[in-house]
């Protein structure tokens, strides 16, 4: 990915803005969570194609796709790309943690001794990292000013030409592909014990309940990303519980239709009792795990998550024991 430049100082790697194959294969593994926090650049100072001291100073988190979203979007720019050291997470979550920040950006700024690489006074940060970055703070203690990005690295290059950010460059989306960029990851992350599970239901209750623990995850994880927007409830808990709902009444009905078409037919009172074990357990599984987005959506803030927690939770966490508690009380009554 570098060479040594001697362009703007001794050794000082490069880049270029071409995204290889094993770039593209990086990305890949990252988005399917497959050594998850491997995914990193060396923070420091990188020459991108050939830079002068009165060139651009991009900043950028060590994550590599957050690297080369920026390098790829600099197509016959010359300039420098400043990487800080966010352990391998993306500017905006490393931003809400404090790794893109103002003492890390400050102390990369005297590590790569970018004065006397550039003649000017100026660090293009993307918007998303402004939540963890004091400007005033950066400029008092460096020198250096910050001037914040359009959100999209694509749209730099028309933003350079006259360093306003129009309100389209200005405004964060989220739409339907960048949701469901993330459901692999999230997926990957429940895999495992989703596997186990279902392995367990299935020999003790059969395959609808298999069916169902399966049907739950897959809400969560990628349906809930899916359908976020049109869900009609104001909080990540409230639509999670919507979805899984509607997911878990096509199980409750099955599971009926199937406990009376049995060789020995339930009683009315027990296929209702075990619909109601999946309209009780399979909503909270989903709601859970779409918790998970909160994080990596423009939907929500710190403080609404942490109410929604605290709310929430608890119902989750009674609704999943009263729908285990109903099944095994039934399973032991047919017994």
């Amino acid at each position: 990915m570098s060479d040594a430049c001697c362009c703007a100082g001794p050794k000082m790697p490069s880049t270029t803005s071409t995204i290889t194959r094993a770039a593209r294969w990086d990305h890949f593994l990252a988005r399917w969570g497959v050594r998850r926090y491997s995914h990193r650049v060396e923070p420091g100072l990188y020459a991108l194609g050939n830079p002068s001291p009165d060139s651009h100073v991009f900043v950028t988190a060590n994550y590599t796709l957050s690297f080369d979203a920026l390098r790829s979007s600099l197509g016959g720019i010359d300039g420098y790309i400043m990487v800080l050291d966010t352990r391998g997470i993306n500017v905006w979550c490393a931003a809400g943690k404090g790794t893109f920040g103002t003492d890390e950006l400050v102390r990369r700024a005297e590590a790569t001794a970018l004065r006397d690489v550039v003649s000017h006074r100026t660090l293009i940060l993307p918007q998303l990292g402004a939540t963890g970055v004091s400007a005033h703070e950066v400029r008092k203690r460096s020198g250096f000013r910050v001037e914040y990005g359009p959100v999209r690295a694509r749209d730099l290059s028309d933003y350079l030409k006259t360093h306003a950010a129009t309100a389209e460059m200005r405004r964060v989306r989220f739409g339907l592909t960048d949701r469901l960029t993330l459901a692999p990851i999230e997926l990957v992350g429940v895999m495992l014990p989703t596997l186990v599970a279902a392995v367990m239901l299935l020999a003790a209750f059969g395959p609808v309940a298999c069916g169902a623990a399966v049907a739950a995850v897959l809400a969560g994880t990628v349906l809930f990303p899916a359908l976020l927007p049109w869900i009609p409830t104001p909080n990540f808990s409230t639509k999670g519980l919507v979805l899984g709902a509607a997911v878990a009444l096509p199980f409750a009905v099955a599971g009926g239709v199937t406990a009376a078409s049995a060789a020995v037919a339930q009683p009315a009172w027990w296929r209702v009792g075990q619909g109601l074990v999946y309209l009780l357990s399979m909503p909270p599984v989903t709601a859970y795990l779409a918790l998970n987005f909160t994080g990596a959506t423009t939907f929500t803030s710190k403080t609404g998550v942490r109410k929604e927690i605290y709310k929430y939770i608890p119902v989750m966490a009674w609704m999943l024991g009263s729908g285990i508690a109903l099944g095994i009380a039934l399973a032991i009554l047919k017994g």
